[in-house]
């Protein structure tokens, strides 16, 4: 088993439900840990063995900022499903975090696990 880190990835999405959110693209920073199996690509040094954390980078843009959600929680799930579909993913761990959602604090921030079979 092996982990891929993807740390601190900007995205700009609508995601609020009050008043002053709605219709507004905000921030979200995302931290994820792709749990996979490897395909000997740590040996055979072949890039076409390898999971493809760019191409992971640019559906998880697309889904975040192709949509608008309500909750942290909702976009959490949903990016969690998509790198679950990967076949070699086992599991993924995934922090979305909202700067600036709270007046006196930096951020706010909601994280997910799930594996194959949730």
């Amino acid at each position: 088993m092996a982990t891929i880190f993807i740390k601190d990835l900007l995205l700009r999405t609508q995601v609020g439900f009050n008043p002053h959110e709605l219709g507004k693209n905000q921030d979200l920073l995302l931290n994820i840990s792709i749990n996979y199996l490897t395909q000997g690509e740590e040996l055979s040094d072949e890039p076409g063995e390898a999971l493809d954390y760019r191409e992971i980078c640019k559906q998880i843009i697309a889904l975040v900022e192709g949509n608008s959600f309500n909750l942290l929680e909702k976009v959490a799930n949903d990016v969690a499903d998509l790198i679950l579909s990967i076949p070699r993913v086992q599991s993924v761990e995934i922090e979305v975090d909202k700067p600036h959602a709270l007046r006196f604090a930096r951020s706010v921030s909601f994280s997910l696990s799930k594996k194959t079979g949730q």
